[in-house]
């Protein structure tokens, strides 16, 4: 047997998981097309932040630790938007579940694994368009900050997105009902939101709060992505964000995929 015979055993599957991809991503993408209030929506609550919150941080900005209280303020909202944008993702799966979109799905010759990747490709573009549009807007309100670090930030941003995605489409896939998903994610969005230092830096906190907080996870991702946006590329802090990032999406990039896969079996 060749070498290439060999290979292409291997290549195939790869092809067939990309192309299968792409067309779960080309009819979830239409559906967002067809219906962009929500885009709209869920890139308001941020912009209030921004606009309304932003300005109140500026006469604290010294006793932040910061010349540019955007500089710490925008990176917080940034992680805040790929968290909340793509938890509630999976209300839309659940819809389509009762609709019977993922028992017609299932029988096709479509991985699996498509079904899944499909639908997160498309949140993490409508993500990082929504980000775009954030980071924009905070530039006239006094946002400072280098190309390369807000690249670096929006890259986080969409890894976020992939994560905070595949488990909802995989809770979504486990509850089947909004009235069990919604109670579920508001119960872990609050203490994310509180403990992970993105409306203001947990070192503001007491010595306890302080030290609970540095168990979540997104608390270093806040603080890598604040010192990109501040031009420090080479911290620890900022590569330790980076790699906790990558260790969540591998995790959560498993346990939605299983889901998809169990449910398909």
């Amino acid at each position: 047997m060749s070498a290439d015979d060999q290979t292409a055993p291997a290549v195939a599957p790869m092809n067939s998981l990309w192309r299968d991809s792409l067309l779960i991503f080309r009819r979830s993408m239409r559906i967002s097309l067809r219906n962009p209030a929500w885009v709209a929506i869920g890139l308001s609550q941020p912009i209030l932040y921004v606009v309304l919150f932003g300005p109140l941080l500026k006469p604290l900005a010294g006793q932040l630790g910061t010349g540019n209280a955007y500089q710490l303020f925008v990176p917080g909202i940034l992680v805040q938007l790929a968290i909340f944008g793509s938890l509630f993702v999976g209300f839309g799966l659940i819809a389509e579940y009762r609709a019977g979109v993922i028992e017609a799905q299932r029988v096709t010759p479509a991985s699996r694994l498509s079904l899944l990747l499909g639908r997160v490709m498309r949140d993490m573009i409508v993500l990082l368009f929504q980000s775009v549009i954030l980071t924009l807007v905070a530039i006239p309100l006094g946002l400072r900050a280098p190309v390369l670090g807000v690249v670096l930030t929006l890259i986080i941003v969409a890894l976020l997105g992939f994560t905070f995605a595949s488990i909802s489409y995989g809770l979504a896939l486990t509850l089947k009902s909004e009235d069990a998903f919604a109670p579920l994610l508001n119960i872990f969005a609050l203490p994310a939101l509180l403990l992970s230092g993105i409306l203001l830096p947990m070192t503001l906190a007491p010595g306890w709060l302080n030290w609970i907080s540095n168990i979540n996870p997104l608390k270093h991702v806040v603080d890598g992505v604040r010192d990109f946006f501040d031009g420090e590329y080479g911290t620890a802090t900022a590569w330790w964000g980076v790699g906790l990032t990558i260790a969540m999406l591998l995790l959560a990039a498993w346990f939605g995929s299983r889901r998809f896969k169990k449910e398909a079996g």
